[in-house]
């Protein structure tokens, strides 16, 4: 069996970086945190936190850590079914996979309208966020990925849709004679990081060939956005975050009758099924406001 305790602590290490915090947040000394710990691995045998600065869970503590969250889940939905029996506890919580795009546009809706609940967000991009739910690392996950991950539940969401976008300043000096492949594979684009590729995707859809695009690398959904409006490169923005600008002329579409679509899914453990239910609607609720959901 488990000791609770332990693990309560190996969490608490895990979400706070470092055993000091989490001392602070179970009201017991960082030595006593640190004894904890260690006959934790002793009893399993295998080191569980990778001690530097921020603390980080090895694969076996970032699967405790997914463990504990599973039962602080479960307990939750147990407190709310005999509400005056069971005391009431602190919020259980949840560690979701997300891409940035959908947390920039409609995911904080999402939290908003899950009372109740505390949110460990991890960013990464939609073609990779559903290997933290194969790893065991979070609970759900928003993917690109349509087929369910083992043990889990895919539920079809809609289509994030994405225009690509530069400011008239930069269409002119880059694009003077329109948008062709050759001005392409010398205009600076925008990237989010090394694991984007919807710019080059999209580049080679529209001309029919694989463009090698030279890019400035910028991992924030708002300073993308600030730099297609500053000039500095085009790039794929989401309808959501850049229908006003081109409305008012602060952006330009690249080439208007080509958007970009991507099909987005929810996937969840089938483990804590019954006690995210509300989570679960109310991530339906709020893609349905705003994803594509038509053909």
């Amino acid at each position: 069996m488990l000791d609770y305790p332990l693990l309560a602590a190996l969490a608490a290490v895990i979400r706070t970086g470092s055993f000091e915090h989490a001392a602070l947040e179970l009201h017991v000394t960082p030595s006593a945190v640190s004894q904890r710990i260690k006959q934790l691995e002793d009893r399993l045998g295998t080191v569980l936190i990778i001690r530097a600065q921020p603390c980080t869970p090895t694969a076996a503590g970032a699967r405790l850590l997914r463990h504990v969250e599973d039962v602080g889940l479960l307990e939750h939905k147990l407190r709310a079914d005999l509400a005056g029996i069971v005391p009431a506890d602190k919020a259980p919580t949840l560690r979701l996979a997300i891409n940035a795009d959908s947390l920039a546009t409609w995911f904080v809706e999402v939290i908003a309208a899950c009372d109740g609940l505390l949110f460990d967000l991890v960013l990464d991009d939609e073609d990779y966020s559903a290997d933290w739910l194969r790893r065991g690392e979070v609970i759900a996950a928003v993917t690109a990925q349509p087929g369910p991950v083992q043990g889990c539940n895919s539920t079809a969401l809609g289509s994030q849709r994405y225009i690509a976008t530069a400011s008239p300043a930069y269409m002119e000096r880059w694009f003077p004679e329109g948008v062709t492949a050759d001005a392409m594979a010398l205009a600076p684009a925008l990237t989010f990081n090394m694991k984007d590729g919807l710019q080059s995707r999209w580049a080679q859809a529209a001309f029919g060939k694989r463009l090698t695009l030279p890019a400035h690398s910028l991992p924030s959904p708002q300073a993308f956005l600030a730099a297609a409006l500053a000039g500095i490169g085009w790039g794929m923005n989401p309808e959501a975050l850049v229908a006003d600008h081109i409305a008012k002329g602060r952006l330009v579409p690249l080439l208007p009758d080509r958007p970009w679509d991507v099909a987005l899914y929810w996937q969840s453990s089938r483990i804590v099924a019954s006690a995210v239910g509300h989570l679960n609607q109310a991530v339906l609720k709020a893609s349905k406001r705003w994803l594509i959901t038509g053909p």
